[in-house]
C-alpha cells in the first residue's frame, strides 16, 4: 500500500486470519472459490515454469502474503475466502506458472518481513513501489493507482486546505506514513492547526469512520476509495481530484531469482489480454499497464 488505488466495502470487516488454496496446475485450472475469472483462462507456460527458483518447483506451490482488507483489491468473499481483482490476477499467475497458489492472509505491515525471512515468495497486496521499499525488497510493477480523499456527501473538502480537520487512514499504508503527514506538517509549518489522523487496521473501518461522521475525510488508494463511494449508497463524494499516480508492485526478496520469472508470467498474461479481462471485471482499467517492469520507483 500505498496500498494504492481501489475500494473498500463499508460494512466492518472481522480480523480473521485465514488460508486460502486455489490449485492452478496443469490438470486442475483455475479450480476453487478464487479462481481467475471464467473469460480469463490461462494455460501453463511450460518454458517460463522451467525457470522457475527451485524450491519452489519442487513444492509446487506459490505462497503470497496478503492482508484481504481492502476490496476491491483483496479482500474476503461471503465465505471468507481471498476476492478481489488481486486474487484474480494472482491465480492466473499461478496457471502460468502451474503451481497451486497459497494466500498467506495476514496484517500488511509483516507481509515484507515474511518475504524477506523466506516464509513467502511474493507478496500481492496493493503495495505501492516507493525507493524506500525497495531497499528491503524487489517489485515486479503490475499496476499504476492514485490517491483519492472523500468526504461525507455535501460537505466541501480540499485535501490541499485539509488543516484542522480529521482524517482516516488504514494504518501503515502510504496515506498513513507518508502524504497525510506531509500534508499536516505543511499546516503546522504555516502556523495552522495539524491534521488529526485517525489510523484502522482495516480500509472497511476507515470508510466507516467517515460513513457515521467520526472523521471529516478519509484518505486511500483511488480504487479504494471510489468503490467505497460506490458501496455507501450515495453517502460518501470525492474530495478533490486522485494525484500521486504512483506504481504497484509484486515484492519479492531482494535479488531473488524468482523475480524475472514472476516479471515474464505477468507479460505473458498482459500479452494474451488475460490481464485485461481480469482489469475489466473489476472496473479497473485505468490503471493497467503495457510492460511488466521491475523497481520502477527507483528509476523514476
Amino acid at each position: 500500500m500505498r496500498r494504492i488505488y481501489l475500494l473498500p466495502a463499508a460494512a466492518a470487516v472481522a480480523a480473521l486470519m485465514l488460508t486460502g488454496c486455489v490449485d492452478n496446475s496443469a490438470s486442475a485450472p483455475g479450480s476453487g472459490s478464487a479462481a481467475a475469472p471464467e473469460d480469463a483462462v490461462v494455460q501453463k507456460d511450460s518454458a517460463i515454469a522451467a525457470a522457475l527458483p527451485e524450491k519452489i518447483k519442487s513444492a509446487g506451490v506459490l505462497n503470497v502474503g496478503m492482508a484481504n482488507n481492502y476490496p476491491p483489491n483483496e479482500f474476503k468473499d461471503a465465505n471468507g475466502q481471498p476476492a478481489g481483482w488481486s486474487v484474480d490476477l494472482t491465480n492466473a499467475l499461478g496457471q502460468v506458472l502451474g503451481l497451486k497458489v497459497n494466500f498467506d492472509i495476514g496484517t500488511f505491515d509483516n507481509i515484507l518481513p515474511a518475504i524477506k525471512a523466506g516464509k513467502d515468495d511474493m507478496g500481492m497486496s496493493s503495495f505501492t513501489d516507493t525507493v524506500e521499499r525497495e531497499k528491503q525488497v524487489d517489485f515486479v510493477n503490475y499496476y499504476s493507482a492514485g490517491i483519492q480523499w472523500a468526504s461525507p456527501a455535501g460537505k466541501t473538502v480540499d485535501p490541499n486546505n485539509a488543516c484542522g480537520l480529521k482524517v482516516a487512514v488504514q494504518a501503515t499504508t502510504y496515506e498513513d506514513t507518508h502524504e497525510v503527514p506531509a500534508k499536516s506538517k505543511a499546516c503546522t509549518d504555516a502556523g495552522k492547526p495539524a491534521i488529526t489522523v485517525f489510523k484502522y487496521d482495516a480500509q472497511d473501518q476507515a470508510t466507516n469512520a467517515l460513513v457515521v461522521g467520526q472523521v471529516d475525510a478519509m484518505s486511500a488508494d483511488s480504487p479504494v476509495t471510489l468503490y467505497a463511494i460506490s458501496q455507501t449508497k450515495k453517502k460518501l463524494q470525492t474530495a478533490g481530484d486522485a494525484f500521486e499516480v504512483a506504481p504497484y508492485g509484486m515484492p519479492v526478496a531482494k535479488d531473488s531469482a524468482f523475480k524475472p520469472v514472476l516479471q515474464k508470467a505477468l507479460q505473458s498474461l498482459i500479452d494474451d489480454g488475460s490481464y485485461a479481462r481480469i482489469l475489466a471485471k473489476w472496473g479497473v482499467e485505468s490503471g493497467g499497464v503495457k510492460t511488466a517492469t521491475i523497481n520502477v520507483a527507483a528509476k523514476g
